[in-house]
C-alpha cells in the first residue's frame, strides 16, 4: 500500500479510499498534495484488484482550494516557467485532474464543508458526486483573475444551462442543494450519511462488468476533457496568471482585505 504525507490511501476489497489530509488548513492543495494525488490516481488505475475509488477530505472541509501562499504567490519567473500557478511537475495535469488513465475506473467524490477553487475542480471532475447538506461549491479562480473560460466550459458540460454563465461570470458560491437542482452533482445527503451513500453507489457500480463501466467512464471523461481542452487553449494565450489583477487577488486574500482590480 502506498504511503503519502498529505493524503491517505486505503483499499478495502475492490474500493479505494483517497482522503485529502491537511485538515489544519482545510485541505488546501500545495505542490506536494497535487504530486501525491497524481501518484494516487496512478496507483488506483494500475491496481488490477481496485475497481472504484472514493475521494474525500479529512476535517471540516473537502478542500478549500489551492495553497495560495505557495501556488498563487510564486515568483513571476516560476509562473512564466510553469505556465500558471500549478507546479507543473505532477503526473496527470497537475495531479488534481484525472488525466489520461489506462483503465478508466470510476471515481466518486464525497464532498462536505467547502469545495472551493481547486477543490471544486477536483470534486466535480469525478464521475459521480455526493455532497453533504450545506456544502458550498465555488470556482474562486474567477474572482482571483483566473480560469473564467475553463470554469465555464466545465460547468456547461455538466449542466447545459445558463447556470454555467452565472457561476463563471459572477464567481459566486452555490450550495449543494442548488448544484443538485442544476445537475452538477448526484446526491445531497446528511453529513452522517456522506461516505455510506458514496459506498452504496460504489456497490451498485461493482455489480456490473468492469469493462462495460470503464467504457462509459472513458467516453464521458473524453467529452468533458475535450471541451475543457479547447477552453484551456483559448485561455492559455491570455496569460491571466501574469496579470496585475491575478497578483492583487492572491495578495488581498492573504492580507484578508478586499482586492482592487484595474483590468491589467
Amino acid at each position: 500500500m502506498p504511503m503519502f504525507e498529505t493524503i491517505v490511501y486505503e483499499k478495502r476489497d475492490k474500493i479505494v479510499y483517497i482522503t485529502l489530509n491537511r485538515p489544519e488548513i482545510l485541505n488546501a492543495v500545495s505542490d506536494q498534495v497535487a504530486e501525491e494525488l497524481g501518484e494516487a490516481w496512478f496507483e488506483f488505475d494500475a491496481d488490477p484488484e481496485a475497481h472504484v475509488a472514493i475521494l474525500k477530505g479529512n476535517g471540516r472541509a473537502f478542500c478549500s482550494g489551492a495553497d495560495v501562499r505557495q501556488r498563487q504567490l510564486r515568483p513571476r519567473e516560476e509562473l512564466e516557467r510553469f505556465g500558471g500557478p500549478g507546479g507543473g511537475r505532477s503526473r496527470g495535469r497537475g495531479g488534481s485532474m484525472l488525466g489520461s488513465p489506462v483503465n478508466w475506473k470510476p471515481i466518486i467524490a464525497a464532498v462536505h464543508g467547502y469545495a472551493y477553487g481547486y477543490g471544486a475542480s477536483l470534486s466535480l471532475m469525478c464521475d459521480l458526486v455526493v455532497a453533504a447538506e450545506g456544502t458550498q461549491f465555488q470556482y474562486t479562480e474567477v474572482r482571483r483573475g483566473l480560469m473564467g473560460a475553463s470554469c465555464w466550459a466545465h460547468l456547461w458540460f455538466m449542466t447545459g444551462d445558463r447556470f454555467a454563465n452565472e457561476m463563471a461570470i459572477t464567481g459566486r458560491a452555490c450550495s449543494a442543494e442548488e448544484a443538485l437542482q442544476h445537475g452538477l452533482i448526484n446526491r445531497v445527503v446528511p453529513q452522517s450519511k456522506l461516505v455510506s451513500t458514496a459506498e452504496e453507489l460504489a456497490e451498485e457500480i461493482l455489480k456490473n462488468p468492469p469493462l462495460s463501466i470503464r467504457s462509459s467512464v472513458r467516453i464521458e471523461r473524453w467529452f468533458g476533457e475535450e471541451l475543457s481542452r479547447k477552453a484551456g487553449l483559448y485561455q492559455q494565450s491570455l496569460k491571466l496568471h501574469l496579470t496585475e489583477d491575478f497578483h492583487e487577488g492572491a495578495l488581498a486574500f492573504m492580507e484578508k482585505r478586499q482586492p482592487v482590480f484595474h483590468g491589467r
